[in-house]
C-alpha cells in the first residue's frame, strides 16, 4: 500500500466505506485507512485510498458519482 493515493478524506467511516464500495463496483482497487485517535474518537479521520493509475478516474468518481446528502 506504500505510495497510495488519498482520493477521499471524512470524519465518519461509514462514508468512506461507501466511497470504497462505490469505487471497487467501477473496478478500483480501493482501501480505507482509519487515522482515528484509539483513545480520543473524537480526533482523527478515514481516508480512501486508491493505486496512483487509478487516482484520476477515482477522484472523478468521488466528485461527480457520490453524494452524501
Amino acid at each position: 500500500m506504500q505510495r497510495w493515493v488519498k482520493v477521499f478524506e471524512d470524519k465518519q467511516g461509514y462514508k468512506a466505506e461507501i466511497v470504497k464500495d462505490k469505487l471497487k463496483e467501477a473496478g478500483i482497487e480501493a482501501v480505507v485507512l482509519n487515522k482515528k485517535d484509539a483513545a480520543y474518537t473524537i480526533f482523527g479521520h478515514y481516508e480512501v485510498l486508491v493505486p496512483p493509475a487509478k487516482a484520476l478516474q477515482a477522484i472523478r468518481i468521488v466528485e461527480h458519482d457520490i453524494n452524501f446528502t
